[in-house]
C-alpha cells in the first residue's frame, strides 16, 4: 500500500523545520544542484484572486536530484493583508520521490517559506555585506520580519543592534514584545524609517508595501539592501546602487510585482545590469568590491521550498513524526 505523510506546522518544527543553519545548508546545496543541471524549475502558474496585484494564487513546481531526490509542487494563496484569523499567505507543498514518482508527503509550508527566505537573506549577508555587520534594520512587522529577526539572532550573534520599524506602531510593538530580549543582539523598536536605517550596515525590507519606501537616499557606500517584500525599493535607489544582485533572473521578471522586475518592464533596467545571482555567490564565490553599495532582490525560488520540504519529510519518516494517510 502507498501511504502519504501529512505534517502540520507543529510536526515540521518537531522534525527540525525551525533550524536556520540547516535551512541555509539546504539552500546552498539546492543552488549548487541548480548550477550543475541537477535541479529544475519551470514557470509558475499564477491565478489572480483579486484586484490587488498582491492577491494571487501560485502553483510552483520544482525538482532536485542529489540527496533530496524530490519533485514537488508548492501551492500558495497570497492576500494583500491578513483577514480574520487567517495570515496573508497560506501554502502547502506536495512532494514525490524523483527517482520513481512515489508520493512522499504533504506539508504546511508557510513556515518553511519563511525559513528559506530568511536563509537566502543570510547567504546574501554572508556574501555581500562589507566587513563586520554591526547594525541591521528590519522593515516590517509581519511573519517575514519576525523570521528575519530570529535568523539574525541565531546566525549573526555578534551584531550589536537590530532596529525594527513598521508603519503601524501597534503591530511593531506587538512584534518586538513577542520576540523579547531573551538572547542575541539588542532588539529596538524605532518610530521612523529614517531612524531605522540611519547607520545600518544592512537593511532587510520585509513589508507588503505596494509603493516604494526606500529612496536613493537609502543607498550608501558599504550598505547592503535586501528586498524581500513587494515594491519597497524605488527605481532610483536601484539605479544608484553600485551592484544589483538577484537570487535568480527568470520568466517571473515579466509579471512579478517586485521592484526590480517592475523597473525592468518599465524599460529602466536591463538584465545585463545584474552583477551576480545566487549561483555566483554560492558556487563561484563572487563578492563585490570593498565599499560597494549593493541591492539584492530576493524573488523567492520554489526550488528551495521543495528542498526544505524533502529534508523535513525524510526526517519525519525516520522519527515517525506526522500523520500517515492511505494513498492507494
Amino acid at each position: 500500500m502507498i501511504s502519504l505523510r501529512y505534517l502540520s506546522r507543529a510536526d515540521i518544527l518537531a522534525a527540525g523545520g525551525g533550524d536556520f543553519a540547516l535551512a541555509v545548508a539546504n539552500v546552498r546545496e539546492a543552488t549548487r544542484l541548480l548550477r550543475f543541471g541537477e535541479a529544475t524549475m519551470v514557470a509558475e502558474s499564477v491565478l489572480p484572486v483579486g484586484g490587488d496585484a498582491r492577491q494571487n494564487a501560485y502553483g510552483l513546481p520544482a525538482s532536485l536530484g542529489g540527496g533530496f531526490n524530490a519533485a514537488g509542487l508548492k501551492w500558495a494563496m497570497h492576500r494583500a493583508e491578513p483577514k480574520g484569523d487567517l495570515p496573508s499567505i497560506t501554502s502547502a507543498t506536495f512532494v514525490n520521490r524523483l527517482s520513481d514518482g512515489r508520493p512522499i508527503g504533504l506539508v504546511e509550508s508557510a513556515l518553511l517559506t519563511r525559513m528559506r527566505t530568511a536563509a537566502v537573506s543570510a547567504i546574501a549577508m554572508q556574501s555581500l555585506a562589507a566587513g563586520a555587520i554591526r547594525r541591521v534594520a528590519v522593515l516590517g512587522a509581519g511573519a517575514q520580519a519576525e523570521s528575519h529577526v530570529e535568523m539574525l539572532r541565531t546566525l549573526f550573534p555578534d551584531i550589536a543592534e537590530i532596529r525594527v520599524w513598521n508603519r503601524s506602531i501597534e503591530r511593531l510593538n506587538a512584534l518586538v514584545g513577542a520576540l523579547g530580549q531573551t538572547f542575541g543582539p539588542a532588539l529596538i523598536a524605532v518610530p521612523t524609517l529614517d531612524e531605522a536605517i540611519d547607520d545600518a550596515d544592512v537593511v532587510l525590507s520585509c513589508t507588503t508595501a505596494p509603493e516604494p519606501l526606500l529612496s536613493a537616499r537609502a543607498v550608501r557606500p558599504g550598505r547592503l539592501i535586501v528586498q524581500v517584500g513587494y515594491h519597497e525599493v524605488s527605481f532610483e535607489a536601484i539605479a544608484a546602487s553600485d551592484h544589483v544582485v538577484v537570487d535568480l533572473w527568470g520568466e517571473f521578471a515579466e509579471r512579478s510585482a517586485k521592484s526590480l522586475f517592475q523597473m525592468y518592464r518599465a524599460r529602466r533596467f536591463a538584465p545585463e545590469g545584474v552583477a551576480a545571482d545566487l549561483t555566483h555567490l554560492v558556487v563561484d564565490g563572487w563578492r563585490p568590491p570593498a565599499g560597494s553599495s549593493v541591492y539584492f532582490s530576493s524573488f523567492g525560488l520554489n526550488l528551495f521550498d521543495i528542498a526544505l520540504a524533502a529534508r523535513i519529510l525524510r526526517e519525519a519518516e525516520a522519527r515517525e513524526i506526522g500523520t500517515v494517510l492511505p494513498f492507494v
